[in-house]
């Protein structure tokens, strides 16, 4: 007897270590899935921006614009990069190898990780970090050594001065941009995005940073231009004065590859602003209640789900809108000299970026008062 319920103790053992093994094997197999459908609809979002883009462009300059591949032109986007990808992938003769192959990916890869800590909606996120938003920051500051690095690898003095460029376009518009997170951090108590949103959600539209930080969200969207290298402030790839910048000796997939990146560099500032200024995945008017009846009707599962889904498609579509301004903005104005940029972002962004956080933090201890 004593034999048998060591043996059954044993059993129970074996079958509760393989109960953990199977719910940890699970919950990998859900991250795996999770990562995989992020990245799938954030690459078919980036291929959405590049045909709003040229949909965009033609119509503000009175032409048509793609329209032979698919319907409207809508798959142009993919076309190129299957084009892309069957062109000839040529290397510099003198050239740095390595750090040639290497730099498309330390640009492409950082700007994928920024999506693990930007929540698409109440219950989507990949990573709620308590230091989500400044783990963004981070991250967005190693793309521009890829950049360095490509350029000093292709040994072409023009792609070389746009490495240069970028690295410091890149340090001198990081700067007012971290300051005016640090603001919306002050005022929402926390770091974590998901936490930033349910504190504009208090009030609705009312509710919204842009209300409360309108010097913030002006610096934010002039800095995330720059950042990604969007006109006026593509002075890193200036054809006129450096050919292509520091991608002039590239071709095939890795020319594709910046391009890729500066679209889901684009397409991250946007919803960052949504999360921080724009109140995310909320869209609740003040005062006006939700009908019973609604809520009787529908299961909580149920009501869950289109929530969900609500909370999505709002999201989104504030993140294309503001992409719809950052479109209009590059054919609006002319692009600025390399000295002129400096000059913004030294002279002027800096001291009202570094005014910004001090003017919060004084009203949030008069209101503590």
């Amino acid at each position: 007897m004593i034999l048998d319920i060591k043996g059954v103790e044993k059993q129970g053992i074996i079958l509760f270590s393989e109960s953990e093994l199977s719910k940890e094997f699970l919950e990998l197999i859900w991250t795996i899935i999770s990562i995989f459908i992020t990245i799938v609809g954030v690459t078919l979002g980036v291929l959405v921006i590049v045909w709003l883009e040229r949909k965009i462009s033609a119509g503000i300059q009175q032409r048509i614009g793609p329209e032979y591949a698919g319907p409207l032109g809508i798959i142009q986007a993919l076309a190129d990069g299957i084009k892309l990808l069957l062109k000839e992938d040529v290397i510099p003769a003198r050239g740095d190898i390595w750090l040639f192959n290497i730099g498309p990916a330390v640009v492409v890869i950082p700007v994928f990780l920024s999506y693990l800590v930007i929540p698409f909606g109440k219950h989507i996120i990949l990573a709620d970090l308590g230091i989500g938003i400044f783990f963004w920051i981070a991250v967005s500051s190693i793309a521009p050594l890829g950049l360095l690095m490509a350029g000093y690898g292709s040994n072409n003095k023009y792609s070389f001065l746009g490495g240069l460029r970028a690295a410091a376009q890149s340090i001198s518009y990081e700067i007012p941009l971290a300051l005016c997170v640090l603001s919306i951090s002050l005022l929402s108590n926390s770091l974590s995005t998901i936490d930033i949103v349910n504190a504009q959600s208090k009030y609705g539209l009312l509710g919204w940073n842009l209300w409360r930080q309108p010097i913030g969200f002006l610096i934010f969207f002039i800095s995330s231009l720059a950042e990604c290298e969007r006109l006026p402030f593509d002075l890193p790839e200036a054809e006129e004065e450096l050919v292509a910048g520091y991608q002039t000796e590239y071709s095939g997939i890795k020319f594709g590859l910046f391009y890729v990146g500066s679209y889901l560099n684009l397409l991250v500032s946007s919803l960052f602003v949504t999360v921080l200024y724009l109140g995310g995945w909320d869209l609740s008017i003040p005062f006006l209640p939700i009908p019973n009846q609604i809520t009787w009707i529908l299961t909580d599962r149920i009501f869950d789900i289109i929530n969900t889904i609500i909370g999505i498609i709002i999201t989104l579509t504030k993140a294309y809108l503001f992409l719809f301004v950052s479109i209009m903005t590059r054919w609006t104005l002319p692009r600025v000299r390399i000295d002129q940029l400096l000059d913004l972002g030294w002279k002027f962004l800096l001291p009202v970026a570094l005014g910004n956080p001090l003017l919060t933090a004084s009203f949030q201890v008069l209101l503590l008062d």
